[in-house]
């Protein structure tokens, strides 16, 4: 059995929340470990061009703009570690947290910075054409495909709100539900129906995106009929949702339904006290880098506040 490590403030997690938490921690001395989960950089490693986060007139690819939040990280003196939470117990006043089932690590405070990760169709083609057409954010990379044909999959208000916003960008937009209705509000299946173009196509499962190196086309599938067709276009956007990284923390932080970890409004506190949330694991309404960033900067914060007034 290793011996047990102390340290006054880990971060559990390493996109834009858990990074800008390890400069802001750097920066107020509380000596952060940071370890970077399954995901080194979280989902922007899966972007391609980010072009919506300020500071980058030219834009910025996601990996390249995640290894620049690393170093700064670094240079401010953040401990970055590869390694993936495993366990937690967060009964006591020093929060136990077990990295690779192994090691043991018993903090002061704790900045969950886990993410989450879009739920795919688990078609091949999907992932293999993943930031080459295929993307699960319309709002992230929709303008890319200006004034072109594009697909989405998904039947819940995400779905609806990201069909709407690529049809004020593209010529048609063609959305794929599975059933023979939507699970999205009243309002916005109206918004999505009275669009002119967005078509809907009921009963339809996606049998598979085509495209050599590029998206090209998709084949559908009636699942009431059996035809298939093959439609084609330039984009394909999944929107069935995503899935809070916040399984391990279960029975002692709060979540709602979809296991997304509350927060007490307008902080990073969570309902154990030493215990703070920032970025998708607590977000499920905007999902951006720069929301995440500066959640990050809140929970930093936050943590600092805390323990100046343990007298750390």
């Amino acid at each position: 059995m290793s011996a047990i490590e102390k340290v006054s403030c880990l971060i559990i997690g390493s996109g834009p929340a858990g990074y800008t938490a390890a400069i802001y921690a750097s920066r107020a001395n509380l000596q952060p470990v940071l370890y970077q989960g399954i995901q080194p950089g979280g989902q922007l490693t899966i972007t391609t061009e980010v072009e919506n986060y300020p500071g980058y007139p030219d834009g910025i690819q996601g990996p390249e703009m995640m290894v620049d939040f690393e170093k700064q990280a670094k240079r401010m003196g953040a401990n970055i570690r590869y390694g993936l939470a495993t366990k937690v117990d967060f009964n006591g006043e020093l929060h136990k947290v077990w990295i690779d089932e192994e090691k043991e690590i018993h903090a002061d405070t704790v900045i969950i910075a886990t993410g989450a990760s879009a739920k795919w169709l688990g078609l091949e083609s999907e992932q293999y054409l993943n930031g080459f057409g295929v993307s699960a954010c319309a709002v992230c990379d929709g303008f890319f495909f200006k004034g072109k044909e594009v697909a989405i999959v998904g039947a819940g208000d995400t779905a609806a709100e990201e069909a709407h916003y690529l049809s004020k960008l593209c010529t048609t937009v063609h959305m794929f539900i599975r059933k023979g209705e939507m699970r999205a509000s009243k309002v916005m299946q109206d918004r999505v129906k009275n669009t002119p173009n967005i078509k809907i196509y009921w009963n339809t499962d996606t049998d598979e995106i085509l495209g050599n190196g590029k998206v090209e086309a998709v084949r559908i599938k009636n699942n009431k009929t059996g035809v298939t067709s093959e439609i084609p276009i330039s984009g394909f956007f999944v929107a069935i949702g995503h899935q809070p990284n916040s399984d391990i923390f279960k029975g002692y932080i709060d979540m709602d339904d979809a296991g997304y970890i509350k927060t007490i409004p307008g902080t990073s506190k969570t309902n154990v006290a030493g215990v703070f949330a920032c970025g998708d694991v607590q977000d499920k309404n905007y999902r951006q880098a720069i929301t995440a960033a500066g959640s990050g900067c809140m929970a930093a914060i936050d943590a600092e506040r805390y323990l100046a007034a343990k007298g750390h």
